[in-house]
């Protein structure tokens, strides 16, 4: 595949690779699922040299939020939870948070979210914010996109008279993909069936999204290295099968699927 040879990509034994993405091709839809990270993997690390803000940035630092609270009170993840519910979020405004957000999805995100809604391909997407979206009929590139319908797994909020008032499901973030988190939930149950699996990520903890899932026939690891590139590629390159490196593209994603779907 010609996006291969682009200078962002580096893989340690790009024979594996092909081996693998050949298993995924013979397998096809009907044996493939997507697990994904969404913050740096999905949205993109940065636009123009300035850091775009994760998730939960988008909310902790809108003005929804008393702008008295230091950093430490708003983290960790536990702490910054709690304070949402405190501080009654209310769901009608979000979507103006967002769109004052720096927040953008990867180039590409649109073919990405086309292909699997068309194939009726598995996903699950991890959040490491409050809320639930992905997919939709795609608004300006710097909004993020309404939740799909399909076979799609998200935490999501509890709301009452569209005010939050706590969380649905195990909290997940970037320390504890790897235990029962993920392997409680009724995802892996639901999709059992199929064995071929594309992960992406951006941080070594990502690489753990998939303990869960039974039967793995074949899984391919497509992890992005957004910064610290000098010292991580090496670490990255052994655990990942294709790393990105500060590619703001879902371009190899995309020609993957291509071949796949």
């Amino acid at each position: 595949m010609p996006q291969f040879e682009k200078p962002t990509v580096h893989m340690r034994d790009p024979e594996r690779v092909e081996q693998i993405i050949c298993g995924l091709i013979k397998g096809g839809a009907s044996k493939l699922q997507i697990i994904t990270d969404f913050d740096m993997t999905l949205s993109k690390f940065a636009v123009n040299g300035k850091r775009c803000p994760s998730c939960h940035n988008i909310i902790d630092n809108c003005n929804l939020i008393d702008p008295n609270l230091t950093m430490e009170e708003k983290y960790p993840y536990f702490k910054s939870h709690t304070l949402l519910v405190e501080q009654r979020l209310e769901k009608d405004k979000l979507p103006e948070v967002v769109r004052e957000s720096e927040a953008a999805l990867r180039e590409g995100y649109e073919q990405f979210f086309d292909r699997l809604q068309q194939h009726n391909v598995a996903r699950l997407h991890l959040l490491r914010r409050p809320g639930r979206r992905v997919g939709g009929d795609h608004p300006p590139s710097r909004s993020l996109p309404p939740q799909r319908q399909g076979r799609l797994q998200l935490h999501g909020l509890r709301l009452k008279n569209g005010v939050l008032k706590g969380f649905k499901g195990e909290l997940i973030h970037v320390y504890n993909k790897h235990d029962s988190a993920l392997r409680n939930t009724e995802y892996f149950k639901q999709v059992k069936e199929y064995s071929n699996i594309i992960l992406m990520g951006d941080s070594l903890g990502d690489l753990s999204m998939a303990d869960g899932a039974p039967n793995v026939e074949n899984i391919l690891k497509i992890g992005f290295l957004n910064d610290k590139v000098d010292e991580r590629l090496d670490k990255y390159l052994d655990s990942y099968d294709i790393v990105l490196v500060k590619d703001e593209t879902l371009e190899v994603p995309n020609a993957i699927l291509q071949k796949v779907l």
